[in-house]
């Protein structure tokens, strides 16, 4: 079966393009967020059994000019309730509590939590936090990973 120079030269032309995007792509299409404002009506909101979560941005595909993967979110757990419970992760996690107590787990040990403490865990380091208070228990958590930062071995 003979093909025309046409059908040869478009399907070498996709199969490059193709090529290209698969070595490149990341540069061309995942670009970083540009700076800007984002208010709490623009996040997006969603209701969970656990209480309530308020994504700015969300974690898959935000990047900035030194992170891929970037989350920022407020949390709003209602009492007796976690998110999920202790995980680990290939993230850097900041969570800044804004209001009421709980108990930090970090490496297997629980810690107190109240308003105004901050946690910071690294990769692979088993992490989370439980509303153990009569009112609801809001944080801002900061997640990420690293551009061109060798990631370390799981723990």
């Amino acid at each position: 079966m003979k093909k025309s120079l046409k059908t040869i030269t478009i399907t070498l032309a996709l199969m490059s393009a193709s090529a290209f995007a698969g070595w490149h792509g990341n540069e061309l299409f995942d670009k970083d967020i540009s700076s800007q404002i984002i208010s709490r009506v623009e996040a997006d909101h969603s209701s969970e059994e656990w209480g309530e979560f308020i994504v700015y941005t969300p974690e898959n595909g935000t990047n900035t000019y030194g992170t891929k993967n970037m989350l920022t979110a407020v949390a709003e757990i209602k009492p007796g309730q976690q998110i999920h419970p202790p995980h680990q992760h290939t993230a850097e996690e900041f969570i800044y509590i804004l209001e009421g107590n709980g108990v930090w787990s970090m490496e297997g040990q629980e810690i107190p939590l109240k308003a105004g403490d901050v946690m910071y865990a690294e990769p692979w380091d088993w992490h989370g936090l439980k509303n153990t208070g009569e009112t609801t228990l809001k944080f801002f958590v900061v997640k990420w990973d690293n551009k061109g930062v060798k990631m370390p071995k799981q723990k």
